[in-house]
């Protein structure tokens, strides 16, 4: 299951965690959230032994999405070792977004 990402709960769900965190920076009126939001949930499930899933709802959570740089969503930020490693943004297929975390954990 994705962990709902809050300020509050940042550091220690993403920048303290041991294992990787794929983030999904995300908001309920976006379209390509919603559609590619059934599948981070897997994803989540599946990988859960080798990386955790976050989702940030960029309405709620202003300043995470600011001090990240989110310009468009979904976008998808991999950190590892409390640091961010990568960013893509997109809908992607279930293989695509696993393929973009993959080299990072």
């Amino acid at each position: 299951m994705e962990k709902h990402i809050t300020e509050a709960n940042f550091e220690h769900e993403v920048l303290n965690s041991e294992l990787p965190v794929l983030i999904d920076f995300w908001a309920s009126w976006c379209g390509p959230c919603r559609m590619v939001s059934p599948v981070v949930h897997k994803i989540a499930d599946e990988y859960k032994d080798k990386f955790k899933v976050g989702k940030v709802n960029v309405d709620e959570e202003r300043a995470l999405a600011a001090k990240y740089g989110i310009m468009s969503i979904p976008t998808f930020m991999v950190f590892k070792n409390g640091k961010p490693v990568h960013k893509f943004t997109g809908a992607l297929p279930k293989e695509d977004l696993v393929a973009e975390v993959e080299s990072y954990i």
